[in-house]
C-alpha cells in the first residue's frame, strides 16, 4: 500500500504546476471508513478518485477505494483460568469499491458544497495474504472472476481550495444490493488537486 500512496503523491506532485484558474477537473486520494451494517464492522482504506467538469456545476467522476482486513476480539470465561483470556484473530476479509457517476456542486470559489449520486460495485474477499500492492493489484484483475454486489451511492461533502491545492470530505450511504438493500455509513477524506 505505501507503493500506491507513493505513486498518487507522484502524481498529484507531477500535476499541480500545470494547475490553473481554468478548472478542467480534479485529482486526489482519500482515506475512507466504511461501517458495514450487516456485521457492524468498520473498516478503513485508501483510494483514488478523478473528476472531469462537464460545466460549471457538474462533474463526472470515478473513484476507486481499498478497505484492509480488520481484526476482531473474542474473550473466553473459564474458571480454571483468571483472569479471561482475550484472543484476536484476522478476519481476513477486505473490500475493494468502485463507483462513478455526476457530482453536482456549487460555482467556482474556493469552498464548495457538492451532492453526488454514484453507481459502482463491492467486491468482499476473504484473502489470507498480508495486504501489499500484489494483493491490491490481484482483487482488481480477479473482479470479471468473482461475484460483485452492485452499489448505489448517494452522497455529498464540502471541499475547499486553496490555489490549486485542497481537502475534500465526503459523507454517504453506500447501499450494496446482495439479497435485499443493505445501507453502509461511507466517511473519505483527502486531499486533491485541481488542474
Amino acid at each position: 500500500m505505501r507503493r500506491v500512496l507513493f505513486v498518487f503523491s507522484i502524481l498529484i506532485a507531477g500535476l499541480a504546476p500545470f494547475a490553473s484558474a481554468q478548472e478542467h477537473g480534479q485529482v486526489g486520494v482519500y482515506a475512507d471508513y466504511l461501517r458495514l451494517s450487516q456485521t457492524r464492522s468498520n473498516f478503513g482504506g485508501l483510494g483514488g478518485r478523478l473528476s472531469v467538469n462537464t460545466g460549471r456545476y457538474l462533474q463526472l467522476e470515478g473513484e476507486m477505494s481499498y478497505d484492509f482486513e480488520q481484526a476482531f476480539t473474542e474473550g473466553f470465561t473459564d474458571n480454571s483460568t483468571i483472569p479471561p483470556t482475550v484472543t484476536f484473530q484476522r478476519s481476513n476479509l477486505r473490500i475493494l469499491h468502485g463507483l462513478f457517476g455526476p457530482k453536482l456542486q456549487t460555482g467556482h470559489g474556493p469552498v464548495r458544497v457538492f451532492l453526488t449520486v454514484k453507481g459502482g460495485f463491492m467486491d468482499f474477499r476473504l484473502d489470507p495474504r498480508p495486504a501489499t500492492f500484489g494483493t491490491f493489484t490481484s482483487s482488481v484483475t480477479d473482479l470479471r472472476a468473482r461475484n460483485v454486489n452492485g452499489v448505489l451511492y448517494p452522497g455529498g461533502g464540502l471541499d475547499a481550495h486553496l490555489g490549486p491545492v485542497g481537502l475534500r470530505l465526503d459523507v454517504g450511504d453506500e447501499i450494496y444490493f446482495n439479497n435485499g438493500a443493505h445501507h453502509n455509513l461511507r466517511v473519505a477524506f483527502g486531499p486533491m488537486i485541481r488542474f
